[in-house]
Order: structure tokens, then sequence, then C-alpha cells
């Protein structure tokens, strides 16, 4: 009986401890980011300029890739690992498709400074968003949103106009995929949600969204859901066997992008 007792109140004490851990360090578990020093020379093969914007208590360090002639612009929230210095190599596939393309690294990713929050990614994504409308016009913009960067673009899209949304791997919120992947986290601790699911519901234009079956980072049914919240005209995209990291390398994502990017909004 001791033994069992025992048994049970170390694993009561290990539930705490790690309940107060995602508490105390949640932005650890959630983002990871690659810092770059002020003078770090990015590499890529494509002309490109750094672009820097002060927002309330921080910069946010961008990249700009130009196409001559563009249909209008890529504005690009990337995932939550890594800097601009391996994300920056997506703008490729945009730029052949007549497109410039806007990369931003969010608070403490690459050469950005500040604390990161959840308020403070959607405000800083807001205000840099409104620099580009003033620059191109909201119906020459574009939304991408790419995994825990699609809750940051579509809450943009539903406070904003831009000519269309695009998702890859979006989270239906936070909450659900934590539920999904760590049914045991209490959702009371969660200080991020990225309610992807609530600001889909208020955005009119046109959305589209990607997701592999086989992603076991956003589990392909975050996809699924949203797709009931669609409008009619609206595009959901399975790509059978696809990854999280992978869906550039399938036919059915590379023929649809063009398709959404070449079509007049």
């Amino acid at each position: 009986m001791k033994i069992f007792l025992y048994s049970i109140l170390s694993i009561a004490s290990l539930y705490i401890f790690l309940c107060i851990a995602l508490a105390i360090f949640q932005e650890k578990f959630l983002f990871f980011p690659e810092k770059l020093p002020e003078d770090y020379s990015f590499q890529f093969t494509r002309t490109f300029e750094q672009r820097s914007f002060p927002v309330t208590g921080a910069v946010i360090h961008a990249l700009s890739f130009k196409k001559s002639g563009s249909r209008g612009i890529i504005y690009y929230l990337h995932g939550n690992a890594g800097s601009l210095r391996r994300w920056g190599e997506v703008s490729y596939q945009f730029l052949a498709l007549d497109y410039d393309v806007l990369m931003i690294d969010y608070r403490g990713y690459g050469k950005s400074t500040g604390k990161i929050s959840e308020k403070t990614l959607f405000s800083d994504a807001l205000s840099i968003y409104d620099i580009l409308a003033s620059e191109y016009g909201e119906n020459r913009i574009i939304m991408y949103g790419r995994s825990i960067g699609s809750g940051i673009a579509a809450c943009v899209s539903s406070k904003r106009k831009p000519a269309k949304l695009i998702l890859e791997a979006p989270l239906y919120s936070l909450d659900d995929l934590v539920r999904h992947r760590l049914p045991w986290i209490p959702a009371l601790l969660l200080r991020y949600h990225f309610r992807t699911d609530r600001y889909i519901k208020s955005i009119t234009c046109p959305i589209h969204i990607f997701h592999g079956t086989n992603d076991t980072v956003v589990y392909y049914g975050s996809s699924v859901k949203l797709s009931k919240l669609l409008k009619e005209n609206d595009e959901f995209f399975t790509i059978e066997n696809g990854g999280h990291n992978n869906l550039v390398n399938f036919p059915i994502y590379r023929n649809n992008m063009r398709k959404i990017l070449e079509t007049e909004p």
C-alpha cells in the first residue's frame, strides 16, 4: 500500500512540476528561434534587401525580394523555428511566379529585437501589413501563413482586406493542437492560442489551405476542421503523404499554387 501511495504521489508531483514548467517557460516549448548577429551576412542566389520596421518595444527585421514587373507581394509569415537565414530561400518559388516577397522574423528571431507574446506577434504583423498596404495597395497583397504563422496571417486578414490568404499546414488553434498531442496539459495554462478557427470566420478574401496527410507536427485534422468554416469558393487541398516540411515537392501543391497566384482576386 505504501509503495502504491508513493507511486501516486511521485506521478502527481511530476505532473505538477511539468505544469509549472510549462506555465513559466511556455515560450521555450513553442518557439525555437535562431538569433543572428546584427552584422550577419545573408547568402541568397536572388537579389534582396534587408528592411527594419520599428514597432512598439522592438525592431522587426525583414527580407524583401523584388521581381521586376511583379503582380503584387507575398507577405510571408513563417513557422516557429529558425530564422530568415533559412526561410529566405522559400521566396524563390514565389519570385518564379512574378511576385515580390516580404518575410519577417518575429521578435527574438534572427536580427529582430524585443520580447515575444501573442499580442506582439499580431500587432507587429499588422503594423507591417499597413506599411505594405501603403506601398502596394491592399488588392496586391497576398497573406501567406505557414504552421504557427497561419494564426498570425489569419488574424491580420480578419482585420484587413488582402487580395488572398494562403495557409500551409495551419493550426485550427493552439488549444486544439495541444489537446490532440498533449491531452494531459490543462488548457488554462496556455497563454498562446492562435485561434485560426475564430479569425477565419470574418475573413472576406479568398482562402486557400494546403495540408499533408502525414504531417507529424500540425496534424492534418486541423485543416479538415478549418475546411468546415470556409466560404463557398474557398479551397482546401489535401496532399496525400505530404509531411510538414515537404509540400512544395508535390505537384498538387505546385500546380494549384501557380493557379492561385496567376488568377486575379
